[in-house]
C-alpha cells in the first residue's frame, strides 16, 4: 500500500495550479511540433503522401509510446518516478533546439522506411518525452489522496492542445521565422521541465512504494476493448470530417483546424468535473446523430455553410458523447495509465483507419458515414418507443429490413411522387423507424444507416452519376459528363481540374484555364517565337493534360505530377496526351524534388499548376523554390504560375518572390466572352515571370491584341513574401470569399 503524508496547506494549495499548467504546457509543446516540423521538413521531403503518411505513423507511434511509458513508469515507487523522468529529459535535451537533421533524402529511397527514420532521428526523443506528461502528471497528481479526482486535469490536457493548434497558424507561423520557432519551442520545452521539477517535488515523502494495481479490481478484457472503441470512433470521426467537409462540401484553407480543434474541446467538456454539459450533449446526441449523420451522403455543396456547420455539430457531440462516456467508465487511480493507454491506442487506430486504410480500400469517403454509424451504435441511449417482450427479437430485425427496403426505393426514386413530397414522407417513414428503434444499439444504427441511404447512398454506392471514381491519399477524383453531353469533366472534390469537349472539331482545343487567350495560352502559342524551334518546356501538375495540346513535333515536354492516379485518368479517361503530345515525359514525384534533379538550365518554359484548390502546396512558391525553377530553366526563359484560386490572393507571394530575387513579371486575368464559355473556357490568372526584362516585353508584343491585357505586378506594403523560412496564409485569404 501506498503511505502518504499531507503536504504543509502552503505547499498544496499551490499543487492544482502547478499540475494543470505543467500538463497544459506538455500539451501545448505536442501540438506546436507537428505543424512545426512539417513546415520545417516539406521544402526536403516534398509533398508526396506516402512521406506525409509515413510521418503521421511516426507521430502516432511516439504518443502511443509515451503513453506506454508513462504506464510503465507508474509501477516504479513514485520518488524513483521522478528521478527516472527527469534523467530522461535530460537526455532528450540533447535533440535541442528542436529541428530537422541536416540531410537529404537518399536518391531512390523508399519514404516509408527513410521518412520514420528521418523523423525520429531529428525529434523523437523530445516527442517521446513531452507526450508522456498528460497521464504522468495525473498520476503524480493522485499520489497526494487529498487532491480529488486526477481525470478532470485531463481537460487542462486538452486545452493546451487547442491553444498549440491555435497558436501555430495564427500566431507562431504569421509572426516568427522557423529559426524563431525552434527557439521559441526549446524555450518552452526548458519552462516544461522546471514544472515537472516543480510537480516532482510535490510528491510526498511518505509515498515510498508504488501504488499496487491490486488496490482496485484491474479492469477486464471487455472493458478495455469498449475504452479503444469509444476513443477509436471520435479519432476517426474528426479525420473522416475533415475529409468530407474539404472533398465534398467546400474546399476552403485551415478548415482543417476546426474538425481537430472540437475533437480537442469536447475532451474538455467530457472530462469536466462539471457534468452537466456532457449529460445534456449525450442525452440529445442520438437525435443529433440521426439528423446531422443522416444526410452523410448528400452533396453538401450546394449549400456549404449549412452543410460544414451541421457536420461539425454532429463531430462535437459524437465526441463529447463517447469521451463522456469513457469518463463515465473510467477505472480507479490505480490503472489511471492503463485507461490513458488504451485511449491512446484507440485514437491511433481510429486514424491509421481513416488515413491509410480508407484510401486503400474506398474509392469515395466511405470512412465518414461507417463512423457515423459505429457511434450510432456507441452512444448511450434509451429506449424512446417500448417494444413488447415477445417481439424484441423480431422487431430488432424486421424494423431495420423495413427501413433499408424503403430507403432503396426513395433513393432509387421508386416511390410514388404525391406531388414531389414522395421522397421526403418515405425518408421520414424511416426517420421514424430509426426513433423505434433507439435504446437498440444495433438496431438503431441500422436504422440510421438506412436513412443514410435514402439521401443519396445508393447513388453514390452506383458511382454517383460519373463515368469514373477513384481515390488516392490526395483525394477522390471524378470523371463525369457535363450536362447537355458537351464535355468530360475531371474534379477533385469541389474543385475543377479539367475538362474536354466532346465535340470532335473541338475535342483538342485548350478548355478551361488554358484558353489561347490566358497567360499561359499565350506564352505556349509563342514558344517558338520566343525561343525558336525545338523548345524544351516543363508542365508541374498534369491534370488532365489540356496544355499538351499547345505541344508542337519538334518541341520536348515534361510532366511532373505527384500522384501516379493522375496519370492515369489522363491516359485513360482523356485524349490531350494521346492526341496531341503522346512522346511527351511523365516524371513523378514532388515538383520541387524532382526538378532540383534536372539538367541545369534545360527548360525554356516551366508552367506551374498546382495552386488551384485549397491545398496550396506553399513550398513550390517559396524564393527557394523560384530559385529551384531558375536553375533548370535557360537564362531568358520564363516561368508561369497559375494562380487562380477561391480563397487566396497568391498574387504578393510572386511579386516579393520577383523582387527579391530582380525578376521581371507581369500578370494576365483572363475572362471569356459567350463564344468561350460555350467552348467551356473559364476565368483564369497566370503571372510571366522571367530574369531577362526582355523576354516580358517580347511576350507582351507577341500577344496581339490581347498585348493590353497584360498588367504590372505590384508588391503589397509590409509583406515580405514567402520562404522556406517564413510563410503563411493568413495575409492572403480573400475572407468575403470564405462566407
Amino acid at each position: 500500500m501506498t503511505h502518504t503524508v499531507s503536504l504543509s496547506p502552503a505547499r498544496e494549495r499551490f499543487a492544482r495550479p502547478l499540475f494543470i499548467a505543467t500538463i497544459v504546457m506538455g500539451s501545448f509543446l505536442l501540438f506546436l511540433t507537428q505543424p512545426m516540423i512539417a513546415r520545417m521538413a516539406l521544402p526536403r521531403l516534398g509533398g508526396a503522401p506516402a512521406v506525409w503518411n509515413s510521418a503521421m505513423l511516426v507521430y502516432q507511434l511516439l504518443l502511443l509510446g509515451g503513453y506506454a511509458y508513462a504506464h510503465w513508469l507508474s509501477r516504479l515507487r513514485p520518488r524513483r518516478q521522478a528521478g527516472l523522468h527527469l534523467m530522461l529529459f535530460g537526455l532528450a535535451a540533447l535533440w535541442l533546439p528542436i529541428g530537422i537533421r541536416e540531410v537529404l533524402p537518399p536518391v531512390g529511397g523508399e519514404p516509408a522506411l527513410w521518412v520514420p527514420w528521418f523523423l525520429l532521428s531529428s525529434i523523437g526523443p523530445l516527442f517521446f518525452i513531452v507526450s508522456a506528461q498528460a497521464p504522468l502528471m495525473q498520476r503524480w497528481y493522485a499520489l497526494e489522496s487529498s487532491r480529488g479526482e486526477p481525470y478532470t486535469l485531463y481537460a487542462a490536457s486538452n486545452l493546451g492542445s487547442f491553444a498549440g493548434l491555435l497558436s501555430y497558424p495564427l500566431l507562431v507561423e504569421p509572426l516568427m521565422t522557423l529559426e524563431a520557432q525552434s527557439w521559441l519551442w526549446t524555450g518552452g520545452y526548458a519552462l516544461l521541465v522546471l514544472m515537472v521539477v516543480g510537480c516532482a517535488l510535490t510528491i510526498p515523502a511518505g509515498a515510498v512504494e508504488a501504488v499496487p494495481e491490486e488496490t482496485a479490481p484491474p479492469p477486464t478484457k471487455a472493458r478495455t476493448l469498449h475504452w479503444i472503441a469509444l476513443a477509436a470512433v471520435p479519432s476517426g470521426l474528426m479525420l473522416s470530417t475533415t475529409t468530407h467537409l474539404t472533398t465534398d462540401i467546400v474546399a476552403m484553407p485551415l478548415l482543417w483546424a476546426l474538425p481537430l480543434g472540437l475533437y480537442l474541446l469536447s475532451f474538455v467538456v467530457a472530462f469536466a468535473g462539471r457534468r452537466r454539459p456532457a449529460e445534456l450533449l449525450t442525452l440529445f446526441a442520438p437525435l443529433i446523430i440521426l439528423i446531422a449523420g443522416g444526410l452523410a451522403f448528400t452533396d453538401g455543396s450546394r449549400n456549404p455553410f449549412f452543410s460544414a456547420t451541421l457536420g461539425l455539430l454532429l463531430l462535437f457531440v459524437v465526441a463529447v458523447a463517447l469521451h463522456g462516456e469513457m469518463f463515465r467508465l473510467r477505472p480507479a487511480v490505480g490503472h489511471l495509465t492503463r485507461f490513458y493507454l488504451a485511449m491512446s491506442f484507440g485514437g491511433m487506430l481510429g486514424g491509421l483507419f481513416c488515413a491509410i486504410v480508407a484510401p486503400i480500400l474506398f474509392d469515395w469517403a466511405y470512412e465518414h458515414p461507417i463512423l457515423v454509424v459505429a457511434a450510432a451504435f456507441l452512444v448511450p441511449q434509451s429506449a424512446l418507443v417500448p417494444w413488447p417482450e415477445r417481439w424484441q427479437r423480431a422487431l430488432r430485425i424486421l424494423l431495420p429490413l423495413a427501413a433499408f427496403a424503403l430507403s432503396w426505393t426513395v433513393d432509387g426514386g421508386r416511390m410514388p411522387d404525391l406531388g414531389g413530397m414522395g421522397g421526403m414522407l418515405g425518408s421520414i417513414v424511416i426517420s421514424l423507424l430509426a426513433l423505434a428503434c433507439l435504446g437498440r444499439p444495433a438496431a438503431f444504427a441500422a436504422g440510421l444507416a438506412a436513412l443514410m441511404m435514402s439521401y443519396g447512398g445508393w447513388t453514390t454506392l452506383a458511382g454517383g452519376g460519373t463515368e469514373y471514381r477513384v481515390r488516392s491519399y490526395f483525394g477522390v477524383y471524378s470523371v463525369s459528363t457535363r450536362a447537355g453531353d458537351n464535355a468530360r469533366v475531371l474534379t477533385h472534390g469541389t474543385t475543377l481540374h479539367g475538362l474536354q469537349n466532346l465535340d470532335p472539331d473541338l475535342a483538342h482545343q485548350p478548355t478551361s484555364y488554358y484558353s489561347r487567350r490566358s497567360g499561359v495560352g499565350l506564352a505556349l502559342d509563342n514558344a517558338e517565337n520566343l525561343f525558336g524551334p525545338g523548345a524544351n518546356v516543363g508542365v508541374v501538375g498534369l491534370g488532365t493534360g489540356t496544355l499538351a495540346c499547345y505541344a508542337r513535333p519538334d518541341q520536348n515536354w515534361r510532366f511532373f505530377e505527384i500522384d501516379p492516379v493522375m496519370t492515369r485518368i489522363a491516359r485513360d479517361h482523356f485524349t490531350f496526351l494521346a492526341g496531341c503530345k503522346p512522346d511527351a515525359e511523365l516524371v513523378l514525384g514532388d515538383a520541387r524534388l524532382t526538378l532540383a534533379a534536372q539538367p541545369e538550365g534545360h527548360f525554356h518554359l516551366i508552367a506551374v499548376d498546382a495552386f488551384s484548390s485549397d491545398a496550396v502546396p506553399m513550398h513550390l512558391l517559396t524564393r527557394e523554390a523560384l530559385q529551384v525553377y531558375g536553375r533548370a530553366m535557360a537564362p531568358d526563359g520564363i516561368v508561369l504560375f497559375h494562380i487562380s484560386n477561391r480563397y487566396l490572393d497568391l498574387q504578393p507571394v510572386i511579386a516579393a518572390n520577383a523582387e527579391a530575387l530582380g525578376w521581371d513579371s507581369a500578370m494576365l486575368a483572363f475572362a471569356p466572352d459567350a463564344d468561350e464559355e460555350a467552348r467551356n473556357e473559364t476565368v483564369s490568372v497566370w503571372i510571366a515571370m522571367s530574369r531577362n526584362p526582355d523576354t516580358i516585353d517580347r511576350l507582351v508584343e507577341l500577344s496581339g491584341d490581347e498585348r493590353f491585357q497584360w498588367q504590372a505586378i505590384e508588391r503589397r506594403p509590409g509583406f515580405a513574401g514567402w520562404s522556406d523560412e517564413f510563410a503563411s496564409i493568413l495575409p492572403l485569404l480573400k475572407w468575403p470569399s470564405l462566407w
